[in-house]
């Protein structure tokens, strides 16, 4: 005979476990795709040139709004793009400004900046060479990114 004591504990030991398993599959899941994508340096833009003149290479910014939905899709599909991300991690230094606050601000504004979302590329030492507004397709920004290179060399 059967301790139905016993039986329900074990089923409620094995549900916790799988419970447990579950979520943690899930929240790492989530971590992993936030770690997927353009890596953006988070230094302000005078460290930005600093770095890309100690590694030599050039610079690519996006400058963005947050109620820009093209800039939001971009993020979340062309960003994210792993072609996209081996091109330009490999290539640039990536940098991300919001238009409308602090640096962002103050860069938009010294650089003429007309619309959401605008993709500038600068040589290592800060000065612009290229740039493009909207949004892009990952070819499309592959593209873009591989004129500037072209340009700067």
């Amino acid at each position: 005979m059967v301790n139905t004591n016993k039986l329900v504990y074990s089923l409620c030991i094995a549900a916790f476990f799988f419970l447990i398993f579950t979520v943690f599959s899930f929240s790492n899941k989530e971590s992993t795709s936030k770690t997927e994508g353009i890596i953006f340096f988070t230094g302000t833009w005078k460290q930005a040139v600093e770095k890309a003149q100690k590694e030599n290479k050039p610079i690519f910014l996006d400058v963005y709004a947050k109620w820009c939905g093209p800039c939001k899709k971009l993020k979340k599909n062309t960003f994210t793009n792993k072609e996209v991300t081996e091109f330009y991690n490999h290539h640039f230094i990536n940098l991300s400004l919001d238009g409308e606050e602090g640096e962002g601000a103050q860069i938009a504004a010294q650089l003429g900046l007309s619309g959401y979302p605008t993709l500038y590329y600068f040589n290592k030492n800060g000065k612009p060479v290229i740039y493009t507004m909207g949004y892009l397709q990952p070819k499309e920004l592959i593209n873009a990114g591989n004129a500037a290179l072209k340009k700067i060399n």
